[in-house]
């Protein structure tokens, strides 16, 4: 499957080129640095928590632009692997991505390091990373659905409040049960949810902000080993559900 352009272009090609795990660190800074003027303008935050409710705003919008592959795409993009064999691929492709993401943020945080950093620089540094590997981790849970053959029903907005529902809990959730429309499920006991889990991933990303190589290091593999952690949870719980 060929890579999507790196340049980007509108915010669903710019999340769906970000979860390519072959683009190489240059391609991964200008695709987050595109993403940056595609989310919501970012205020001077002085506060984490501020960061963190942009970061959920930031990502309410995007889930329902995340390009989620039908089961068909998914066959044909990985030369007709299905089951475990697909969700294994599926998996490991997120957690290079995560770990791309990552990688790709913590050089430009090295290269912040070089002047006196600013209290915007480093929230959005960190709010932009989180995001988009919040995008990447709902695209994977969404293909792995798709993968154990229970696709989310709905248009592109509920879909997309099963899967932030689905990544808050960090869990495979039952996309059969009856639930709200975006606006009530994000303004609710959901977005509580999400809120926190995003300050968890939002502290999780501080080793970005390490000056040199040792922050892009360590932010890789903390992404990496998160997104592992996630594929196996949902694949246990989509286990259940058909089993």
């Amino acid at each position: 499957m060929s890579a999507p352009d790196p340049n980007g272009g509108d915010l669903t090609s710019t999340l769906g080129a970000l979860a390519t795990p072959e683009l190489v660190p240059s391609q991964r800074r200008r695709l987050l640095s595109h993403l940056t003027s595609q989310l919501p303008p970012a205020r001077a935050w002085r506060r984490p928590a501020t960061a963190v409710h942009w970061a959920a705003d930031s990502v309410g919008e995007l889930a329902p632009h995340v390009p989620v592959r039908s089961l068909a795409t998914l066959h044909e993009h990985h030369s007709g692997l299905a089951g475990d064999q697909l969700a294994d691929r599926l998996v490991r492709n997120a957690a290079r991505s995560t770990a791309g993401v990552g990688a790709a943020s913590g050089g430009l945080a090295a290269v912040k390091w070089t002047v006196p950093p600013t209290l915007l620089t480093a929230p959005v540094l960190l709010c932009v990373e989180t995001v988009a590997v919040v995008a990447i981790e709902i695209k994977l849970i969404g293909e792995l659905y798709e993968t154990y053959r229970v696709p989310v029903p709905g248009t592109r907005s509920q879909q997309a409040v099963t899967l932030l529902q689905a990544w808050a809990r960090q869990r495979g959730v039952n996309p059969l049960l009856p639930g709200a429309g975006v606006t009530v499920a994000l303004g609710t006991a959901a977005r509580k949810e999400l809120v926190e889990r995003l300050a968890r991933r939002y502290v999780r990303n501080l080793p970005t902000l390490a000056p040199l190589l040792a922050g892009a290091a360590v932010a890789a593999i903390l992404n990496r080993r998160g997104t592992r952690a996630l594929g196996r949870q949902v694949r246990a719980d989509l286990a259940r559900l058909t089993g």
